[in-house]
Formats: C-alpha cells, structure tokens, sequence
C-alpha cells in the first residue's frame, strides 16, 4: 500500500498596564476610558499557494515483503507561517482518498473499498496542524493531528525546506501504522500478508512561502 500525489497543523496575549498616564498632570487612578488598549495581533501571514503539478504525496508498504508504492492524484494544502517566526503558523493538508493508486488497475479499484480506504464514507484525510517548531538549517517539526478513515491520531512531521527562485520545496518522510486507521480490515489485518507499517513520502512545490 502507498500514498503519493498532485492530486497531505495563534493567538497573542494582549499586556497592558493601567498605570498613571500622566494626564494633564493629574494625580491619582487614571478615568475609565483612559485604559490601556490591547497590543494589536501580529499581521498574518499570507498562505502560499500548493503547485500541484510539481508536487507528490506517496506510499509505501510490503505486500509479502515486497515493497510496493502507490500515490495520491489529488490533494490540497494550507500553509501559512513565516518560516523565521513559525510559531504562530499553521498548516492544514487534505487528500482525496479516492485517487489513490497503485498503477494497477485491480488493485486500484480495491483501495476505495470499505476494507481498505471506505472512500465513500470517509472521501477525505486530514492533517491539522497544532505546533510547529524551527530546527534550523530549514528544517522544521510540525505536529497536528491526522484524521484518516475516521479516526484520529497524533502525528509529528519533519519538514526540510529548500528554495529555488521564487518556489519553495517542502519535503518529508514518516511512518504510519494501518490498523491504528484500520486500513485493511477484516482478512487483511493480517501483517505477514501486509505489512503494519506504511511509509510516507511527500514533497509539496509551494508560491509565495517566505524566505527563510
């Protein structure tokens, strides 16, 4: 089993002291519409746009361990933090289940099954991010929450960003377990057919990300 594609997640405090003011060189507590204003929140940034056609979300599982790879054809992401400041961003991701392939045509009308991905009834993943942290050198951790197949786990992804021009590449690999999502349920959980284990790969071409 694999995922790839071109068709995958805030708030400031205001502090403000309601001390004298020095009004007209009054003494005393300040009146009451003399309180202080809260500190306006910092400017947001813009979202850059997902180049779909430079982009790729794969997969990777042993069947009988073989590696086989497959790919998502369409996705969609949300990603809006300055990568100097990426405290406050965030970064949303969702796929559309039922373009997933494995380049063969029977295996491909099996994955949006019930057994396997239940495209009609769950017809999309999605990643939300909840914090993402700087590593330097371009590299970033970002964890949220995947929510495939109707049920949600906590996920951490490193990201490497590499710019070129005026696109940015952000790129990645981690591991999933299926049947935490229950991904080949019911004859298939059986691992020495298919593996537990589900490597992911992505890389999303992205317009408009800020330097980093």
């Amino acid at each position: 089993m694999n995922l790839s594609s071109s068709p995958l997640p805030r708030g400031l405090a205001a502090l403000g002291l309601a001390a004298c003011l020095g009004l007209a060189g009054t003494a005393g507590a300040a009146p009451a519409d003399a309180a202080p204003k809260p500190v306006p929140p910092a400017a947001a940034v813009t979202p850059a746009r997902l180049l779909p056609a430079q982009s790729r979300i794969a997969f990777v599982s042993k069947q009988m361990g073989v590696p086989v790879e497959g790919a998502f054809g369409r996705f969609d992401a949300q990603i809006a933090f300055d990568p100097r400041k990426p405290e406050g961003g965030t970064v949303a991701l969702q796929i559309d289940m039922a373009s997933a392939s494995l380049g063969v045509p029977q295996s491909d009308a099996e994955l949006p099954k019930a057994p396997w991905f239940d495209a009609v009834k769950f017809p999309k993943a999605v990643f939300q991010s909840s914090a993402i942290r700087a590593l330097g050198g371009g590299r970033f951790e970002v964890a949220g929450t995947l929510v495939l197949k109707g049920r949600a786990q906590p996920l951490v992804v490193p990201v490497a960003i590499t710019q070129s021009g005026d696109t940015s590449l952000a790129a990645g690999d981690f591991a999933l377990q299926r049947l935490e999502f229950k991904i080949g349920d019911g004859e298939w959980t059986d691992t020495s057919i298919v593996a537990n284990e589900v490597q992911v790969h992505f890389k999303l071409a992205l317009a408009g990300f800020g330097p980093l």
